[in-house]
């Protein structure tokens, strides 16, 4: 199996993609960044220097994600998302000039395992989505967002609880909550939740 990069996209020799993983039209990799297998970069996205994504993860059209990002497996992120890498930012330091790379630190999202970004949502680095966590479209995100949350709004909060499915779960009482499509059941402990049987510990 080998990767698929349009004759358009802008791929640096040093990035590493993945076998299976599709650069679409006008997308641009940048230096040093490592997609894993079977991964999908839209038209006209942006994966910073040093970007690091893991597996079966797809960015769509015109998303930027900008470096140090790091992405676990099966990250979805939506058309025009951005995640965003500095606090304070600025294009010419207080004497004027023009600011270089090493005149600021760079800060990242981090995205674990199956979570979702909605179309035209913004991350605010530095910030970690949860878990199969899903960010609704145009929120803005300024701080972590748990496992299996659906955030929305600005500033994002929480407003439900999603499965894997990434489908509302449904309260069924007692801290447990079930998810309408796959069945499975979770449990939520101090604001957090968690697949039935496995220990909190583990997230």
């Amino acid at each position: 199996m080998t990767s698929r990069i349009a004759p358009t996209a802008d791929v640096d020799e040093s990035a590493v993609i993945g076998d299976g993983s599709s650069i679409w039209h006008l997308a641009q990799i940048r230096e040093n960044a490592v997609l894993g297998e079977n991964c999908i970069v839209g038209r006209g996205a942006y994966v910073g220097t040093g970007v690091r994504m893991g597996k079966n993860c797809k960015i769509q059209n015109n998303a930027l994600v900008y470096e140090p990002a790091s992405l676990e497996d099966g990250v979805f992120i939506g058309p025009a998302v951005v995640l965003t890498n500095d606090y304070f930012p600025r294009a010419v330091n207080p004497d004027g000039s023009l600011k270089s790379g090493h005149d600021w630190e760079p800060v990242g999202v981090t995205m674990k395992e199956g979570c979702s970004l909605g179309a035209r949502s913004v991350c605010v680095a530095p910030v970690t989505i949860g878990r199969w966590a899903t960010v609704a479209a145009g929120a803005v995100v300024t701080k972590d967002v748990p496992d299996f949350a659906l955030v929305a709004g600005v500033p994002a909060r929480r407003i439900k609880w999603v499965g894997k499915a990434g489908v509302p779960l449904l309260d069924v009482g007692n801290g447990e909550w079930k998810c309408p499509n796959t069945g499975e059941t979770y449990i939520e402990t101090d604001g957090r939740l968690r697949p039935a049987g496995e220990d909190m510990e583990e997230n």
